[in-house]
């Protein structure tokens, strides 16, 4: 998860394309390079342990323009856990 906000803040198309699950993964990417990020904001996790295969983690990330809260659901693949999909927390 702190690996996929930092590749958000720095733009990095790349890393969130190939830390995304293969079955979610959209064909291209593109970010408002206008975003300002400024910070992340752990809520809550739910697996995700060392001998898990699934895990969710529920986020606030603060920007410029506001907050992106949402509880996000990540897979094993490989080894390497997986961004699958999310869903706007309240």
């Amino acid at each position: 998860m702190r690996s996929r906000y930092t590749a958000f803040v720095h733009h990095d198309v790349e890393h969130l394309l190939r830390t995304w699950h293969p079955s979610t993964r959209p064909a291209t990417l593109e970010l408002d390079p206008d975003t300002r990020w400024r910070g992340l904001e752990i809520v809550d996790r739910v697996g995700g342990g060392l001998f898990d295969t699934e895990g969710v983690v529920e986020f606030r990330a603060h920007h410029r323009d506001g907050v992106q809260h949402e509880r996000s659901r990540f897979t094993r693949v490989d080894g390497r856990w997986t961004y699958r999909d999310g869903s706007v927390a309240r």
